[in-house]
Formats: C-alpha cells, structure tokens, sequence
C-alpha cells in the first residue's frame, strides 16, 4: 500500500493510501485516528482493521497522521487543526478520485469526534462510522441536525468512553429526522476492543455488514 505525503494546513501530512485498480468511480473513505496525545496513530489496530473492512467492501481508502504524528508535520491543536487535517485529507482523495460518488468517514475515539465534524461541513459525506466516540469528553451538540445516517459502535466495558454516554449520544440523535441511527454493542470489549477473536473480529463485522446494506440502499 503506497505511502503518501500530501499537502496539510500546517505542512505536510503522512498517509496509507489503498485504491482500488481499474475502478475509478469506487466509493471513498477515509479513516481517522485516535487521541494524539495518549498514542493515536494511523497505525492503531482499530484504525488498520476499519481501513482494509472498507478495501475489502471495494472503497478506495485512506488514513493519515494528524498533524504533529509519525513524519506529519505541525503540532497538536485541540481539535480544531486536526479538522483542518481531515478537510485536507478528504481534499485530497476527492482530488485523486474525481469520478467517485459516494464518500464515507470512520473514526475511532477521537477521530469519530472529527470524523462527525467533518460530517456536519461536507455534505457530500454519505455515511459514518463512529467506533467508541467519547461522548463524555467531547461536546457532540454540534450534530444538529446530524446530516447523515451512520453506525455507532462501542464496547459493553469501555472505561475510557463510558457506554452510559454513548447511549445519551445515540438517544439524542435518534431524536432527528430524515436519518438513521444504528447502534450496536460489542459484549465485554473495552476501549480499545483489545480481544481479536471476541471484540475486534465482530465490531469489524459489524462494520462491514452494515456499510455494504447501506451501499444497496438509495436513502441516506
């Protein structure tokens, strides 16, 4: 899978980039990493399996370093740079992709924070994963409306991103019209769905089953 530098807002962002030969039209997404701070890196196992879920699906798929991670240049910012860095990704892929209709974010932890941001300035996002987003650490009011329907997933024994949060998160957004919300619960995984055969193995499931119902679905 060929490496990728490509332009940032800050300098230069490093990423993994997955296209899929001989189809130029194929769907896109791109993946987004957890907490800079606490060792989110595109490499991150969640990151990595939600990557090749979406190849496998037949996307065209990237992930990359937030600024200031792995041979990424510009250093941490709160949130709000990081957004900046994913707006940059989608740019780029868009770029490459021009024939592409649809355009899918996941994220993991942090990077399903960004992820539903980014959601809420691109329109032409058709659809989100959002895998343990941390719903008591970070404000999520700004989903209003949310505009995309998307799965959420987390664990039964998150301690980092309590389960009690997510749910108040999903409740609120099931509260809107016009999408859905479909929420599913990994039993015992914790943050971090460290388990391969009992946790990252069926949320990965999970994923894929759900993305290639919505790829035959017209709605959004």
């Amino acid at each position: 899978m060929p490496e990728l530098i490509f332009p940032g807002p800050e300098g230069r962002l490093e990423g993994r980039y997955h296209p899929q030969p001989g189809k130029p039209d194929a769907p896109l997404a791109i993946v987004l990493h957890p907490h800079p701070q606490y060792g989110g890196t595109m490499n991150n196992r969640v990151v990595y399996n939600l990557h090749y879920a979406f190849h496998k699906l037949g996307f065209t798929v990237m992930r990359f370093n937030f600024r200031g991670v792995g041979r990424s240049q510009g250093e941490f910012d709160q949130g709000i740079g990081e957004l900046s860095d994913a707006a940059s990704a989608l740019d780029y892929l868009q770029a490459m992709n021009p024939n592409s209709k649809h355009c899918w974010v996941a994220g993991f932890s942090f990077g399903a924070w960004i992820g539903m941001q980014l959601l809420m300035r691109r329109p032409e996002i058709t659809g989100f994963i959002s895998v343990a987003p941390p719903a008591n650490m970070y404000d999520f009011s700004f989903l209003a409306p949310c505009p995309s329907s998307g799965l959420i997933v987390n664990g039964t024994a998150d301690r980092v991103a309590p389960p009690k949060d997510t749910h108040a998160l999903v409740g609120k957004l099931r509260e809107q019209k016009g999408i859905t919300i479909t929420h599913k619960e990994i039993e015992g995984a914790d943050h971090f769905f460290r388990d391969d055969e009992l946790h990252m193995k069926p949320m990965i499931d999970l994923v894929q089953d759900y993305v290639r119902r919505r790829l035959t679905e017209t709605t959004r």
